[in-house]
């Protein structure tokens, strides 16, 4: 490996000379004696297809049932069902909305055609108008006018879902949040933002920034997905090992029901234990139950000193026990533990030419850390990486400490959906299992699938259990999918883990839902969403599965 620059180093040495080496416990000591003690230790439609051998690594839990019980049905097919009998938009109703949206009623079918069709270009509606209003008042209006003429409505933020849930089915109008983008209020004391749905989280964090403080959560898509959209899919993100989920940060909404009655809950009090947590319901409902307008989100401090590692193992056990060594030396400075498989770095070299930082290895590692004291960091970062190295446990790496070697190195990680694009078309799953499980679904798919898939790739987020488990074919292949599916969601059920860890269901994964939730649970999510919107004009066709319509 090239030295790129002092802050961009190998883990084994402080050189500048050296233009590559394997990590050695000697060398490694060595340099970590002879540091300088004021210098940063631098350096995604399946019905039937074949279970198959489940792997030997769950075969003792065979015994367990799904959590809906024995009594599972065989899901139904992911593709749109039935179109359920809501008005079309007439000529009548385009004069309304642009009545009170003058200029910001589109029908023009080319300006259409982005928001009809989703990000992975798997999903395509046929909606003829889509709405930009630009306040809550204009939502209540077009939500109270759909209901009272029974217009399904599709709620769309960024519009960078992969389960097919932020674009129309069939002919919904579409009602997007992008023209909704103030920053209402901030407090640098307390650090609550308080900002309209339709605003973007890198603007959101480019803001914050300049303020001394970050957003909670960070995503790949940050440069179009929309605070509105994070939280009504509760997006999880590279953050949440330290700062936990949109659960825990987002402090109150602003949502418009179906019937057009705004509902206030955007409070900025951190404690408020008057009654039921109404904003909890909102919170991952995927605008199913409402359209959320305003978020007020509590902000950490941008951290002084910020380091990331890129490490690499020989094994997922190696990995794993770094991940535990990691906790334990690392503490309260660790904010990230992300992972990626070989085969997603050959993706990274082949499509997308990043270069690999250290020398080819199964598995890699990203690790960032944060905190106030660049000095007290370094010694705990140091610490660790003399022990882990002591322990066998990674076999090379490299540290970052300079803000462009850091967003090279988060790079390998965050690029990995990039690079899967150019493989071929991609079958998206995102799973959460406990996490000595978590890379055993990867080796049992590819082992269950053969050669059916071009690639089957793993990678994800370690610290909350979180696998992105995606398999590319040439074209759509709707046999390699029935393959995948649902031995993909029995596996995931048989270790207790969830179909879903941080997408969402949308359309492609509702009536998988029985997999991870029981009977009980999916009829009391129906009854909230008859009583909150009756006549079911908010996402349909997402969410919920077909046999509670």
């Amino acid at each position: 490996m090239r030295v790129i620059s002092r802050a961009l180093v190998p883990v084994c040495a402080y050189s500048p000379v050296m233009m590559g080496f394997f990590l050695r416990t000697s060398s490694l000591r060595t340099a970590l004696r002879h540091r300088s003690p004021h210098r940063a230790f631098s350096s995604a439609g399946p019905t039937g297809g074949s279970t198959g051998d489940l792997g030997s690594s769950f075969r003792t839990a065979t015994s367990r049932k799904l959590h809906s019980g024995a009594n599972v049905p065989e899901p139904s097919p992911a593709a749109a069902p039935t179109r359920l009998p809501f008005s079309t938009v007439t000529g009548d109703d385009l004069a309304f909305f642009e009545k009170i949206l003058p200029g910001r009623a589109i029908t023009d079918p080319d300006l259409l055609e982005s928001s009809n069709v989703d990000w992975l270009k798997s999903v395509r509606g046929s909606s003829e108008v889509l709405l930009r209003p630009q306040t809550t008042e204009e939502v209540s209006q077009i939500l109270k006018y759909c209901n009272g003429r029974n217009l399904a409505v599709n709620p769309q933020g960024g519009n960078t879902g992969l389960v097919g849930g932020s674009v129309p089915v069939y002919d919904e109008v579409i009602l997007s949040t992008a023209l909704m983008n103030k920053i209402l209020t901030f407090d640098s004391i307390s650090g609550i933002l308080t900002c309209q749905a339709g605003c973007v989280l890198e603007n959101l964090s480019s803001h914050l920034e300049e303020r001394d403080y970050i957003m909670p959560l960070d995503l790949g898509a940050k440069g179009s997905c929309h605070i509105g959209g994070n939280v009504a899919t509760n997006a999880g993100g590279l953050r949440l090992l330290r700062y936990g989920s949109l659960r825990g940060t987002v402090l109150g909404l602003e949502v418009v029901l179906a019937d057009g009655r705004v509902l206030d809950c955007l409070t900025t009090l951190r404690k408020d234990n008057t009654g039921y947590d109404l904003k909890q319901l909102f919170i991952g409902s995927e605008g199913t139950l409402g359209v959320i307008t305003a978020v007020s989100i509590l902000c950490p401090r941008k951290p002084k000193s910020v380091n990331v590692v890129f490490l690499g193992c020989e094994t997922f056990d190696q990995l794993l026990r770094t991940f535990q060594l990691c906790r334990g030396m690392l503490g309260e400075i660790l904010s990230a533990f992300e992972f990626l498989d070989s085969e997603c770095m050959r993706l990274l070299n082949t499509h997308l030419k990043l270069p690999n930082p250290i020398s080819d290895c199964p598995f890699y590692i990203v690790i960032e850390t944060s905190g106030s004291n660049a000095t007290h960091d370094e010694e705990k970062l140091h610490n660790f990486l003399e022990e882990a190295m002591a322990s066998s446990l990674v076999t090379d790496g490299t540290v970052a400490t300079e803000d462009s070697k850091i967003k090279a190195l988060w790079s390998m990680r965050e690029r990995v959906t990039e690079a899967l694009t150019h493989d071929g078309f991609t079958y998206k799953y995102d799973i959460s299992l406990p996490v000595e499980q978590i890379y055993q679904l990867v080796t049992d798919m590819r082992e269950h699938l053969g050669g059916r898939a071009k690639s089957v790739v793993g990678y994800g987020h370690v610290g909350d259990g979180n696998l992105h488990l995606n398999i590319t074919s040439p074209a759509k292949d709707p046999g390699l999918l029935a393959a995948v599916e649902p031995f993909v969601y029995q596996w995931t059920a048989r270790c207790r883990g969830s179909v879903s860890a941080e997408h969402g269901l949308g359309l492609k994964k509702r009536n998988y839902i029985y997999y991870s939730k029981p009977r009980q649970a999916v009829a009391l999510m129906g009854d909230i969403k008859a009583m909150l919107d009756p006549k079911g004009i908010l996402n349909p066709y997402k969410t919920l599965p077909d046999d509670l319509k």
